[in-house]
Protein backbone atom coordinates (compact mmCIF):
# COMPACT_ATOMS: atom_id res chain seq x y z
CA UNK A 1 0.00 0.00 0.00
CA UNK A 2 1.39 3.32 -1.02
CA UNK A 3 1.35 6.15 1.49
CA UNK A 4 0.01 9.56 0.64
CA UNK A 5 2.38 12.47 0.20
CA UNK A 6 1.42 13.99 3.57
CA UNK A 7 1.95 10.65 5.33
CA UNK A 8 5.40 10.26 3.75
CA UNK A 9 6.37 13.77 4.79
CA UNK A 10 5.18 13.07 8.35
CA UNK A 11 7.14 9.81 8.43
CA UNK A 12 10.33 11.53 7.32
CA UNK A 13 9.75 14.30 9.87
CA UNK A 14 9.39 11.84 12.74
CA UNK A 15 12.44 9.96 11.49
CA UNK A 16 14.59 13.07 11.72
CA UNK A 17 13.03 13.96 15.06
CA UNK A 18 13.62 10.48 16.48
CA UNK A 19 17.08 11.21 18.05
CA UNK A 20 15.74 14.34 19.76
CA UNK A 21 12.54 12.62 20.91
CA UNK A 22 14.57 9.70 22.28
CA UNK A 23 16.84 12.07 24.22
CA UNK A 24 13.84 14.05 25.49
CA UNK A 25 11.97 10.92 26.55
CA UNK A 26 14.85 9.13 28.27
CA UNK A 27 16.92 11.93 29.81
CA UNK A 28 14.10 14.37 30.63
CA UNK A 29 10.63 12.79 30.82
CA UNK A 30 11.72 9.42 32.25
CA UNK A 31 14.28 11.08 34.54
CA UNK A 32 11.65 13.49 35.90
CA UNK A 33 9.11 10.71 36.53
CA UNK A 34 11.82 8.63 38.21
CA UNK A 35 12.82 11.58 40.39
CA UNK A 36 9.17 12.21 41.29
CA UNK A 37 8.85 8.56 42.36
CA UNK A 38 12.02 8.70 44.47
CA UNK A 39 10.75 11.83 46.24
CA UNK A 40 8.09 9.69 47.93
CA UNK A 41 10.53 6.99 49.02
CA UNK A 42 13.44 6.43 51.36
CA UNK A 43 16.36 5.41 49.14
CA UNK A 44 20.12 5.35 49.65
CA UNK A 45 21.29 3.86 46.29
CA UNK A 46 22.02 0.51 47.98
CA UNK A 47 18.81 -0.86 49.48
CA UNK A 48 15.52 -1.02 47.62
CA UNK A 49 13.40 2.16 47.78
CA UNK A 50 10.82 2.18 50.60
CA UNK A 51 7.60 4.15 50.16
CA UNK A 52 7.16 6.85 52.84
CA UNK A 53 4.71 9.24 51.19
CA UNK A 54 5.17 12.95 51.88
CA UNK A 55 7.73 12.45 54.67
CA UNK A 56 10.62 13.76 52.54
CA UNK A 57 8.77 17.00 51.81
CA UNK A 58 7.95 17.43 55.51
CA UNK A 59 11.60 16.94 56.42
CA UNK A 60 12.63 19.28 53.61
CA UNK A 61 10.91 22.32 55.04
CA UNK A 62 12.06 21.51 58.54
CA UNK A 63 15.76 21.28 57.64
CA UNK A 64 17.93 24.33 58.22
CA UNK A 65 20.29 23.59 55.32
CA UNK A 66 17.39 23.49 52.84
CA UNK A 67 15.98 26.80 54.10
CA UNK A 68 19.45 28.33 53.79
CA UNK A 69 19.74 27.01 50.22
CA UNK A 70 16.29 28.39 49.38
CA UNK A 71 17.17 31.82 50.76
CA UNK A 72 20.50 31.89 48.92
CA UNK A 73 18.87 30.78 45.66
CA UNK A 74 16.11 33.40 45.72
CA UNK A 75 18.53 36.17 46.70
CA UNK A 76 21.04 35.10 44.06
CA UNK A 77 18.37 34.78 41.36
CA UNK A 78 16.84 38.22 41.97
CA UNK A 79 20.13 40.12 42.18
CA UNK A 80 21.87 38.40 39.25
CA UNK A 81 18.86 38.44 36.91
CA UNK A 82 18.18 42.14 37.44
CA UNK A 83 21.85 43.12 37.25
CA UNK A 84 22.73 41.14 34.15
CA UNK A 85 19.57 42.30 32.34
CA UNK A 86 20.30 45.99 33.00
CA UNK A 87 24.01 45.57 32.15
CA UNK A 88 23.24 43.64 28.95
CA UNK A 89 20.77 46.31 27.82
CA UNK A 90 23.26 49.09 28.55
CA UNK A 91 26.01 47.30 26.59
CA UNK A 92 23.65 46.67 23.68
CA UNK A 93 22.59 50.33 23.53
CA UNK A 94 26.24 51.42 23.60
CA UNK A 95 27.28 48.95 20.88
CA UNK A 96 24.30 49.81 18.70
CA UNK A 97 25.86 53.20 17.95
CA UNK A 98 28.03 53.93 14.92
CA UNK A 99 31.47 53.79 16.49
CA UNK A 100 34.92 53.15 15.09
CA UNK A 101 36.14 49.64 15.90
CA UNK A 102 32.63 48.45 16.80
CA UNK A 103 33.26 44.84 15.73
CA UNK A 104 36.32 44.65 17.98
CA UNK A 105 34.39 45.90 21.02
CA UNK A 106 31.49 43.51 20.35
CA UNK A 107 33.92 40.58 20.22
CA UNK A 108 35.72 41.81 23.34
CA UNK A 109 32.52 42.10 25.38
CA UNK A 110 31.28 38.69 24.20
CA UNK A 111 34.52 36.85 25.02
CA UNK A 112 33.59 35.96 28.67
CA UNK A 113 30.49 34.09 27.49
CA UNK A 114 32.39 31.65 25.29
CA UNK A 115 35.14 30.93 27.80
CA UNK A 116 34.84 27.80 29.93
CA UNK A 117 32.95 28.52 33.15
CA UNK A 118 35.43 26.35 35.06
CA UNK A 119 38.37 28.40 33.77
CA UNK A 120 36.60 31.66 34.55
CA UNK A 121 35.77 30.43 38.07
CA UNK A 122 39.39 29.47 38.72
CA UNK A 123 40.53 32.92 37.56
CA UNK A 124 38.02 34.58 39.87
CA UNK A 125 39.21 32.40 42.75
CA UNK A 126 42.65 33.93 42.23
CA UNK A 127 41.21 37.45 41.97
CA UNK A 128 39.31 37.04 45.25
CA UNK A 129 42.25 35.80 47.31
CA UNK A 130 43.35 37.94 50.28
CA UNK A 131 46.27 39.24 48.23
CA UNK A 132 44.38 39.18 44.93
CA UNK A 133 43.58 41.89 42.44
CA UNK A 134 40.17 42.78 43.92
CA UNK A 135 41.60 43.67 47.33
CA UNK A 136 44.48 45.53 45.65
CA UNK A 137 42.06 47.70 43.64
CA UNK A 138 40.05 48.44 46.79
CA UNK A 139 43.26 49.49 48.55
CA UNK A 140 44.20 51.81 45.67
CA UNK A 141 40.69 53.30 45.69
CA UNK A 142 40.96 54.00 49.43
CA UNK A 143 44.34 55.67 48.92
CA UNK A 144 43.34 57.87 45.99
CA UNK A 145 39.55 57.93 46.22
CA UNK A 146 39.39 61.50 47.53
CA UNK A 147 41.63 62.74 44.71
CA UNK A 148 39.47 61.04 42.10
CA UNK A 149 36.29 62.51 43.57
CA UNK A 150 37.83 66.00 43.58
CA UNK A 151 38.88 65.60 39.93
CA UNK A 152 35.43 64.40 38.85
CA UNK A 153 33.70 67.23 40.74
CA UNK A 154 35.95 69.88 39.18
CA UNK A 155 35.46 68.49 35.66
CA UNK A 156 31.66 68.35 36.12
CA UNK A 157 31.56 71.89 37.50
CA UNK A 158 33.74 73.29 34.71
CA UNK A 159 31.68 71.52 32.04
CA UNK A 160 28.40 72.79 33.53
CA UNK A 161 29.62 76.38 33.68
CA UNK A 162 30.86 76.27 30.08
CA UNK A 163 27.63 74.78 28.73
CA UNK A 164 25.51 77.36 30.56
CA UNK A 165 27.76 80.16 29.32
CA UNK A 166 27.64 79.02 25.69
CA UNK A 167 23.85 78.60 25.73
CA UNK A 168 23.41 82.09 27.15
CA UNK A 169 25.40 83.33 24.16
CA UNK A 170 22.90 81.55 21.91
CA UNK A 171 25.23 78.72 20.88
CA UNK A 172 23.95 75.07 20.74
CA UNK A 173 26.28 73.55 23.34
CA UNK A 174 25.67 69.90 24.30
CA UNK A 175 26.29 68.63 27.87
CA UNK A 176 29.16 66.42 26.62
CA UNK A 177 30.48 68.68 23.91
CA UNK A 178 33.98 67.33 23.05
CA UNK A 179 35.65 70.76 22.72
CA UNK A 180 34.29 71.96 26.06
CA UNK A 181 35.11 68.61 27.67
CA UNK A 182 38.80 68.98 26.78
CA UNK A 183 38.88 72.34 28.56
CA UNK A 184 37.04 70.85 31.56
CA UNK A 185 39.56 68.00 31.81
CA UNK A 186 42.46 70.44 31.79
CA UNK A 187 40.76 72.54 34.48
CA UNK A 188 40.11 69.40 36.53
CA UNK A 189 43.73 68.27 36.31
CA UNK A 190 45.10 71.69 37.25
CA UNK A 191 42.61 72.16 40.07
CA UNK A 192 43.23 68.70 41.50
CA UNK A 193 46.99 69.25 41.48
CA UNK A 194 46.66 72.61 43.24
CA UNK A 195 44.22 71.31 45.87
CA UNK A 196 46.26 68.17 46.57
CA UNK A 197 49.39 70.34 46.94
CA UNK A 198 48.09 73.22 49.06
CA UNK A 199 44.79 72.16 50.65
CA UNK A 200 44.97 68.46 51.50
CA UNK A 201 47.40 65.57 51.22
CA UNK A 202 46.49 62.24 49.59
CA UNK A 203 46.08 59.37 52.04
CA UNK A 204 49.42 57.87 52.93
CA UNK A 205 50.16 54.55 54.55
CA UNK A 206 46.68 53.07 54.05
CA UNK A 207 46.73 49.46 55.16
CA UNK A 208 46.29 46.91 52.41
CA UNK A 209 42.70 45.68 52.17
CA UNK A 210 42.34 42.09 53.36
CA UNK A 211 38.69 41.24 52.67
CA UNK A 212 38.12 37.51 52.98
CA UNK A 213 35.88 36.89 49.98
CA UNK A 214 35.69 33.09 50.10
CA UNK A 215 36.42 31.36 53.40
CA UNK A 216 33.97 33.32 55.55
CA UNK A 217 30.41 33.25 56.88
CA UNK A 218 30.09 37.04 57.03
CA UNK A 219 27.23 38.77 55.24
CA UNK A 220 27.00 42.12 53.52
CA UNK A 221 25.09 44.12 54.58
CA UNK A 222 25.45 42.57 58.03
CA UNK A 223 22.71 40.40 59.53
CA UNK A 224 20.24 40.38 56.62
CA UNK A 225 22.44 40.65 53.54
CA UNK A 226 23.98 38.05 51.23
CA UNK A 227 26.99 35.93 52.29
CA UNK A 228 30.21 37.45 50.95
CA UNK A 229 31.23 34.23 49.07
CA UNK A 230 27.82 34.28 47.36
CA UNK A 231 28.37 37.93 46.40
CA UNK A 232 31.64 36.87 44.73
CA UNK A 233 29.73 34.23 42.72
CA UNK A 234 27.12 36.87 41.80
CA UNK A 235 29.83 39.15 40.39
CA UNK A 236 31.29 36.24 38.44
CA UNK A 237 27.97 35.23 36.85
CA UNK A 238 26.90 38.78 36.00
CA UNK A 239 30.19 39.33 34.19
CA UNK A 240 30.02 36.06 32.22
CA UNK A 241 26.30 35.99 31.35
CA UNK A 242 25.56 39.63 30.47
CA UNK A 243 27.42 39.46 27.09
CA UNK A 244 25.17 36.63 25.88
CA UNK A 245 22.04 38.61 26.66
CA UNK A 246 23.71 41.65 25.12
CA UNK A 247 23.53 39.93 21.72
CA UNK A 248 19.81 39.30 22.14
CA UNK A 249 19.18 42.94 23.01
CA UNK A 250 21.42 44.05 20.15
CA UNK A 251 19.35 42.02 17.68
CA UNK A 252 16.17 43.53 19.12
CA UNK A 253 17.53 47.08 18.89
CA UNK A 254 18.40 46.65 15.23
CA UNK A 255 14.78 45.65 14.49
CA UNK A 256 13.35 48.91 15.86
CA UNK A 257 12.30 51.05 12.83
CA UNK A 258 14.45 54.15 12.37
CA UNK A 259 11.35 56.10 11.34
CA UNK A 260 10.05 55.98 14.92
CA UNK A 261 13.18 57.69 16.24
CA UNK A 262 12.95 60.31 13.50
CA UNK A 263 9.30 60.99 14.37
CA UNK A 264 10.19 61.27 18.06
CA UNK A 265 12.98 63.74 17.23
CA UNK A 266 10.57 65.84 15.17
CA UNK A 267 8.18 65.93 18.17
CA UNK A 268 11.01 67.23 20.33
CA UNK A 269 11.57 64.06 22.36
CA UNK A 270 14.84 63.75 24.24
CA UNK A 271 17.01 60.65 24.01
CA UNK A 272 15.65 59.39 27.32
CA UNK A 273 12.04 59.86 26.20
CA UNK A 274 12.77 58.09 22.90
CA UNK A 275 14.39 55.24 24.82
CA UNK A 276 11.50 54.78 27.25
CA UNK A 277 8.67 55.38 24.78
CA UNK A 278 10.08 53.82 21.61
CA UNK A 279 12.92 51.44 22.41
CA UNK A 280 11.65 49.66 25.53
CA UNK A 281 8.14 48.87 24.17
CA UNK A 282 9.66 47.25 21.08
CA UNK A 283 12.10 45.29 23.25
CA UNK A 284 9.38 43.78 25.45
CA UNK A 285 9.55 40.28 23.84
CA UNK A 286 13.35 40.32 24.13
CA UNK A 287 13.16 41.47 27.76
CA UNK A 288 10.76 38.61 28.51
CA UNK A 289 13.15 36.12 26.89
CA UNK A 290 16.20 37.50 28.70
CA UNK A 291 14.49 37.58 32.10
CA UNK A 292 13.09 34.06 31.59
CA UNK A 293 16.46 32.60 30.61
CA UNK A 294 18.11 34.50 33.46
CA UNK A 295 15.66 33.21 36.07
CA UNK A 296 15.94 29.61 34.89
CA UNK A 297 19.73 29.76 34.79
CA UNK A 298 20.13 31.43 38.18
CA UNK A 299 17.63 29.18 39.95
CA UNK A 300 19.56 26.14 38.71
CA UNK A 301 23.09 27.51 39.24
CA UNK A 302 25.45 24.71 40.29
CA UNK A 303 28.93 24.64 38.76
CA UNK A 304 30.44 27.69 40.50
CA UNK A 305 29.24 26.44 43.89
CA UNK A 306 30.68 23.00 43.17
CA UNK A 307 34.08 24.49 42.32
CA UNK A 308 34.10 26.88 45.28
CA UNK A 309 32.79 24.19 47.64
CA UNK A 310 36.24 23.54 49.11
CA UNK A 311 37.05 27.26 49.42
CA UNK A 312 33.93 28.56 51.20
CA UNK A 313 31.64 27.32 54.01
CA UNK A 314 28.74 25.28 52.63
CA UNK A 315 26.09 27.50 54.26
CA UNK A 316 27.51 30.59 52.54
CA UNK A 317 27.26 29.31 48.97
CA UNK A 318 24.76 26.44 48.88
CA UNK A 319 21.88 26.73 46.41
CA UNK A 320 18.95 24.41 45.73
CA UNK A 321 20.74 22.73 42.82
CA UNK A 322 23.80 22.05 44.94
CA UNK A 323 21.57 20.92 47.82
CA UNK A 324 20.29 18.11 45.59
CA UNK A 325 23.85 17.12 44.67
CA UNK A 326 24.94 17.35 48.31
CA UNK A 327 22.49 14.67 49.46
CA UNK A 328 23.07 12.34 46.51
CA UNK A 329 26.86 12.48 46.96
CA UNK A 330 27.32 13.47 50.64
CA UNK A 331 30.96 12.45 50.96
CA UNK A 332 31.41 9.99 53.84
CA UNK A 333 27.72 9.82 54.81
CA UNK A 334 24.96 7.66 53.33
CA UNK A 335 23.13 9.17 50.35
CA UNK A 336 19.60 10.42 50.92
CA UNK A 337 18.25 10.18 47.39
CA UNK A 338 14.63 10.56 48.45
CA UNK A 339 15.31 13.88 50.18
CA UNK A 340 17.41 15.06 47.24
CA UNK A 341 14.63 14.08 44.81
CA UNK A 342 12.11 16.06 46.86
CA UNK A 343 14.43 19.06 46.65
CA UNK A 344 14.73 18.63 42.87
CA UNK A 345 10.95 18.46 42.44
CA UNK A 346 10.54 21.57 44.60
CA UNK A 347 13.16 23.39 42.48
CA UNK A 348 11.30 22.45 39.27
CA UNK A 349 8.00 23.72 40.67
CA UNK A 350 9.64 26.90 41.97
CA UNK A 351 11.18 27.60 38.55
CA UNK A 352 7.82 27.12 36.82
CA UNK A 353 6.02 29.40 39.28
CA UNK A 354 8.64 32.16 39.01
CA UNK A 355 8.56 32.09 35.19
CA UNK A 356 4.75 32.23 35.14
CA UNK A 357 4.74 35.15 37.57
CA UNK A 358 7.25 37.17 35.58
CA UNK A 359 5.33 36.42 32.37
CA UNK A 360 2.19 37.77 34.02
CA UNK A 361 4.08 40.86 35.20
CA UNK A 362 5.68 41.60 31.84
CA UNK A 363 2.53 40.58 29.94
CA UNK A 364 4.63 39.24 27.07
CA UNK A 365 3.02 37.89 23.93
Amino acid sequence: MRLSRRAREAAWSYLFLAPFLFTLGVFFLYAFLRTLHFSFTEYDLFAAPRWIGLENYRQLFGERLFLTALRNTILYSVVVTLSQTVLALALAVALNQKLRGLTFFRSLYYMPSITSSVVITLIFMWLFQRGGAINYLITVARQHGRTVLVFVALVAAAQFIQVVWERRRGLPARPLDPALLVVSLLVGLAGTWLLSTWVYQPAEGVAAQQINWLNTRRRWPAAWGAPIPLIAIMMLNIWTTAPTFMLLFLAGLQDVPRELYEAAAVDGATRWVAFTQVTLPHLQPVIFLVVTLGLIGTLQMFDQVAILGDQAPLESVITLAYYVYHWVFPGGAMPRVGLAAAGAVFLAILTLIVVLIQRWVLRAQ
